[in-house]
């Protein structure tokens, strides 16, 4: 049996979803977009779509970026998960 190298699972520079829950506040939406914006500054408005969950106590951002390294998308991720406004980020 040989070995064969693994291939990358992203090939940078791609375009990449990335999922953002919180609270529905403005304060959510507001420290999501700006983080994400600070790594990725060409984020067009037409690149985030919003869903609110069932009973309008939280809300689901859907933000799609392009990212030229996977550095670059781990840094998006961390800043995230650090901020208290966000509850999860996938």
């Amino acid at each position: 049996m040989t070995d064969t190298p693994k291939q990358p699972l992203l090939t940078f520079p791609c375009d990449f979803t990335i999922k953002v829950f919180g609270n529905a506040t403005d304060e959510f939406e507001a420290a999501a977009l700006s983080i994400v914006h600070k790594h990725a500054p060409n984020l067009s408005g037409r690149a985030i779509q919003a869903n609110m969950s069932a009973n309008g106590k939280y809300k689901a951002l859907s933000i799609t970026v392009n990212v030229d390294s996977r550095e670059q998308l781990d840094q998006i991720y961390r800043d995230l998960t650090a901020s208290p406004q966000i509850l999860m980020a996938l």
